[in-house]
C-alpha cells in the first residue's frame, strides 16, 4: 500500500481536551491520515433510530452514524479508531458497542481507547503502528510457516527475549533482565545463537519488537521492526497450533497488558495499556518479592492458597501493595496472599481489557506472567474457561517477529 493509511475517528472530546492533536501526530509518525467520515444530517437521524441507543450527546450522535457508514461502505477506511473520554459512562457503553459492531460486521480493524487530558502521541503511537500494520501488511500477517534462518529479538520493559528459528522450528533461545538496551539484546542474542549452534552470518533476516525495537532494530540492522501487537498476536497463535478461526490473546506484562482478538491469526480488535502497574506482572514481582520467594515460586505458591480469604485491591499498586501488607500483618498465609495477589491482577485485567474486545475461544494467554500458574488460574476462573499457554509463552515477541521476518528473506 504506497497510499498513506486512512484511519477513520468515532471519538467524543479530544478536540476540547487538547488530545486531538496527539491522535493526529501518533497518526502521523507512522505515515498515516486521521479523517472524520462525512455523513448527512439525515444519516445522523436514521442511525440513532436503527442502533437503539438514546444517547444525549451530538457527538456521540455522530459517533454512531459515522460507524453505520463506514459498515455499510459508504465511507472508505483501512482501520478504526474509536475514543471517549474515560469519565463520561454513556460514551464507555457507545465506544464499546461501536467496537462490536464494526468488528462483527466488517473486516475494519479496530482499536478503543478512553483517553485522559494527560493522553500523549506516545502513548497512542502502538495503537497507531499497529491499525497500519494490519491495512499495509495483511499477507504477511497471514503467514502460518516460518521459513528458511530467522532471529526475532523482543526488547521488553523488564526482559529482553531472543529466538532463532529454523525451518519452522525454535532451535535456540536467549532470556536477560532489560537493563541496557543493547546489552541485553546482545546478551540474549548470543545465548539464542549458541543454543541452536550458529552463528550471526547465518541468519537470513532479523524481526525487533517491543519497547526497544527501534534502537534494537537499527543495531542489528533489522529486516522488520514492528510494535507487539500484531507481532504478538501472531506468535500466540502459531505456537498454540491455532492459526485459522478465532482466538483471544492475553498477555499480562510488566509494564502494560495486551488484549487481542485475533481471525485467522490477524488482529480484529485489541486493546492495550492498564491504569495502573497495579494490574501488571509489576505487581506480582513486588508481591513475590514482599513474601520472600522468587517470582517462579509465586504460581505454586498461589495455587495452594484461597485468594477469596484476603481482600487485595490491585487496582492502585500503592494500595495493592499496603492491602498485601495489611493482609500479612493480620495474620494471613504467604500461600492466601499469593492466590489474592494473582486473583486481583486478573480482575483488574478482565475490568480495565478484556471488556474492550470480544473474547472467544480459545483464550491464549503469553508472557512471563503465563508462566505464573496461579495467575492463570484465577483468569480462568473469571472466564469460565480453560486457558492455554503454548510452548515457549514466554517467547512470544521474538517468535513472531522470527515468523515474520522470513517474509523477508530473498526468494521468498
Amino acid at each position: 500500500m504506497s497510499r498513506k493509511v486512512r484511519i477513520a475517528q468515532l471519538s467524543c472530546g479530544p478536540e476540547y481536551s487538547g488530545v486531538q492533536k496527539e491522535i493526529y501526530e501518533a497518526a502521523g509518525s507512522v505515515d498515516a491520515e486521521v479523517f472524520f467520515p462525512d455523513i448527512a444530517l439525515a444519516d445522523v437521524e436514521r442511525g440513532v433510530d436503527a442502533f437503539g441507543l438514546d444517547v444525549r450527546s451530538a457527538d456521540l450522535k455522530l459517533m454512531i452514524a459515522r460507524a453505520m457508514a463506514l459498515v455499510e461502505g459508504k465511507v472508505d477506511a483501512d482501520g478504526v479508531f474509536i475514543g471517549t473520554c474515560f469519565r463520561c459512562a454513556e460514551a464507555a457503553i457507545v465506544r464499546n458497542e461501536l467496537r462490536r459492531y464494526i468488528h462483527e460486521n466488517s473486516r475494519l480493524p479496530v482499536v478503543s481507547y478512553s483517553f485522559t487530558e494527560r493522553t500523549t502521541a506516545g502513548t497512542l503511537l502502538t495503537r497507531m503502528e499497529a491499525l497500519t500494520t494490519i491495512a499495509r501488511r495483511r499477507a504477511l500477517l497471514a503467514r502460518e510457516e516460518q521459513t528458511g534462518i530467522t532471529m526475532g529479538v523482543d526488547s521488553g520493559s523488564s526482559t529482553t527475549k531472543a529466538v532463532v528459528m529454523k525451518e519452522n522450528e525454535i532451535v535456540g533461545t536467549g532470556w536477560h533482565p532489560t537493563t541496557e538496551v543493547i546489552k541485553s539484546a546482545e546478551s540474549a542474542v548470543a545465548d539464542a545463537l549458541e543454543m541452536a549452534g550458529l552463528s550471526r552470518e547465518d541468519i537470513q533476516a532479523i524481526g525487533t519488537t517491543g519497547y526497544g525495537r527501534f534502537l534494537i532494530g537499527k543495531h542489528l540492522g533489522a529486516d522488520l521492526i514492528q510494535e507487539e501487537l500484531t507481532v504478538n498476536s501472531k506468535g500466540a497463535v502459531y505456537l498454540a497450533d491455532h492459526q485459522r478461526g478465532s482466538a483471544t490473546v492475553i498477555d499480562i506484562g510488566g509494564m502494560d497488558n495486551k488484549a487481542i482478538s485475533v481471525i485467522d491469526g490477524i488482529p480484529g480488535t485489541f486493546t492495550m495499556g492498564g491504569i495502573c502497574a497495579g494490574a501488571s506482572g509489576r505487581f506480582l514481582e513486588m508481591t513475590a518479592k514482599r513474601l520472600g520467594v522468587d517470582i517462579t515460586e509465586l504460581g505454586p505458591l498461589a495455587m495452594k492458597g484461597m485468594g477469596a480469604n484476603v481482600p487485595m485491591n490491585s487496582y492502585c499498586i500503592v494500595f495493592g501493595t499496603q492491602s498485601l501488607v495489611n493482609a500479612l500483618a493480620a495474620g494471613s498465609s504467604r500461600e492466601d496472599v499469593a492466590a489474592a495477589a494473582c486473583h486481583s491482577v486478573a480482575e483488574q485485567v478482565f475490568e480495565q481489557q478484556l471488556q474492550e474486545i470480544d473474547i472467544k475461544e480459545p483464550v491464549i494467554m503469553v508472557g512471563g506472567t503465563s508462566l505464573i500458574e496461579g495467575l492463570v488460574y484465577a483468569m480462568g476462573q473469571l472466564l469460565q474457561t480453560e486457558i492455554v499457554v503454548p510452548p515457549h509463552s514466554q517467547y512470544i515477541g521474538a517468535v513472531g517477529s522470527a515468523l515474520l521476518a522470513s517474509g523477508f528473506i530473498k526468494g521468498e
